[in-house]
């Protein structure tokens, strides 16, 4: 660099990445900017210029003026290698410039400080770097010491977590492969440990977003629903507030969309199919990954989940890693987990794949159904993902299923009545009714008893339990070989898919344990440590 540089350098005046001080007087602010420099994309800090008419006026250098620049710099840290440059000043005899570079910020890098104080630049102002966002690049500079997944839970121990849970993950690890059968035997501090989920032998922040009970000093861990009338967040028609832990919420969330979001069915082959408007598997994925990849670090932020006429968003607190930005997360990309630990326990239990293909397994589950792919945004402090209910997003209306089938069926019935006409005697009929009549009274005994007995043996577990889930656990009590369909059929609330979610959520509730194959096996209900085959 050379007198001409620096005069071009400065010829627009102060930017985000050029500073001009007068003097070394003001050595102790423009230290200040050199930290701000380092956190940021670098720049460089001319002394000898005056910042309003850009003179070059420069100053004095002496050998004590050179030990003031090295004492300023030592207050840098990290500690910094940069070496002053010196220049004389044009038609200033015996006055120099004194020119300091300081190199960008390299990503993952812990944040510099000045006399132990962060600083930033916003456009050409420095400014002191706001504690959350220190807070953030120190995590990053070391997720696994500085994460607040890593840090201690202060107050909570082993007792405070849910046992059930931890063995769920478990089995379902082993289940899919990914966990030795051999763990189901381990006792709970031995698998937190093995999920490295202790610190120091003290659970850790991730052990209670994962499976807490004890959760009175962790307002995060909350999700937000709300059904909107119409398309802005105006009216609520309903709205609710759901508090746990990680499975918890996901569970709440789930059973929120099929609660309001509309059905429709289509028959292939000899079976009629049901789905949301918007697809379970896709919504099952976007609210796991929103509950897995968030900031949990600030008490105040929440997941939220709002359903409109024409669409449902997913919001996590938080960004998108780099180099994902809302333009290029559906092209293929790898795994960028925000919370290390958890996202690795929610892989070995099977409900995150590690391989950064959920994005691009959502887009491809609404093309199955027909259904506009999820439209991703971000505004820097949080990621919100949108799922287009179809008719809306198209403009069009959506014909119900249910009103063809019906139609059809009016339709065929009377055919059949135009073409053949059964005669039956009279005498055959009521016998045939009383006997029906019979069976079914029979069987609504055997289901109230059955019931009144299920309801006594949840005891406390009884406020875990919808009424159609007990319905299911009832009705899989009375018949362990119950298949999804006929469970279906037995209920016209059910569908497919919310009858899977169910028998899912009773399983992570420990009242429910599958034996034998797909086939030939059966439902076990498990109620208080008694374990109920049905009669």
């Amino acid at each position: 660099m050379n007198i001409q540089d620096i005069e071009q350098l400065i010829s627009k005046g102060e930017t985000r990445t050029l500073e001009l001080k007068k003097s070394t007087g003001e050595l102790k602010d423009a230290m200040h900017t050199a930290c701000a420099f380092l956190n940021g994309d670098g720049g460089w800090l001319i002394f000898g210029v005056t910042p309003d008419t850009l003179r070059l006026v420069g100053q004095q250098v002496t050998d004590n003026t050179r030990r003031e620049i090295a004492q300023a710099l030592s207050s840098l840290e990290p500690s910094v290698d940069v070496s002053a440059e010196y220049f004389d000043a044009p038609g200033n005899k015996g006055n120099q410039l004194i020119a300091l570079h300081f190199d960008a910020c390299e990503e993952g890098h812990v944040p510099f400080t000045c006399n132990g104080r962060p600083y930033y630049k916003v456009e050409s102002t420095t400014k002191l770097m706001p504690r959350d966002m220190y807070d953030e690049r120190l995590r990053t500079s070391n997720p696994r010491k500085f994460a607040w997944e890593a840090q201690e839970a202060e107050g909570i121990t082993i007792s405070d977590l849910s046992e059930e849970r931890i063995r769920n993950v478990v089995r379902g690890g082993v289940k899919g492969g990914r966990i030795n059968a051999s763990a189901e035997n381990d006792n709970i501090e031995s698998l937190l440990d093995k999920f490295k989920l202790l610190r120091n032998g003290k659970v850790t922040n991730a052990a209670v977003v994962l499976f807490g009970n004890n959760l009175y000093d962790y307002p995060q861990l909350m999700l937000r629903m709300a059904y909107f009338r119409g398309k802005e967040k105006l009216v609520f028609i309903d709205n609710k507030q759901a508090e746990g832990n990680f499975f918890d919420l996901l569970d709440a969330g789930i059973a929120f969309c099929f609660r309001h979001l509309s059905l429709s069915g289509e028959v292939k082959g000899l079976l009629r199919e049901e789905h949301l408007e918007i697809p379970v598997e896709a919504l099952r994925e976007a609210l796991t990954n929103a509950l897995c990849h968030r900031r949990y670090d600030d008490p105040r932020t929440t997941v939220s989940l709002a359903i409109f006429d024409d669409r449902l968003e997913i919001t996590n607190p938080g960004r998108l890693p780099a180099p994902l930005t809302p333009e290029n997360i559906k092209e293929p990309h790898g795994s960028f987990p925000y919370n290390l630990r958890i996202a690795q326990v929610l892989y070995l239990s099977t409900y995150l794949e590690g391989w950064g293909t959920g994005v691009r397994r959502m887009i491809d589950i609404c093309h199955e159904q027909g259904v506009p792919e999820p439209e991703y945004k971000s505004d820097g402090y949080s990621v919100t993902v949108t799922f287009w209910k179809s008719s809306q997003k198209n403009g069009g209306t959506t014909q119900k299923t249910d009103q063809k089938d019906d139609s059809t069926t009016k339709k065929n019935e009377d055919n059949t009545q135009g073409i053949v006409k059964i005669e039956t005697n009279n005498a055959q009929k009521t016998t045939q009714k009383d006997a029906d009549t019979t069976q079914k009274n029979a069987q609504k005994n055997a289901q109230k008893n059955a019931q009144k007995k299920i309801m006594a043996l949840l005891g406390e577990k009884r406020a875990l339990v919808s009424d159609k889930q007990l319905f299911v656990l009832t009705q899989i009590y009375i018949n362990p070989q119950i298949t999804r369909n006929e469970l279906v059929k037995k209920n016209k609330d059910l569908t497919n898919d919310s009858a899977k979610y169910i028998i899912g959520y009773l399983q992570e509730l420990g009242l429910l344990r599958r034996e034998g194959g797909r086939k030939a096996g059966h439902w076990v209900v498990m109620i208080d440590n008694e374990t109920e085959k049905g009669e």
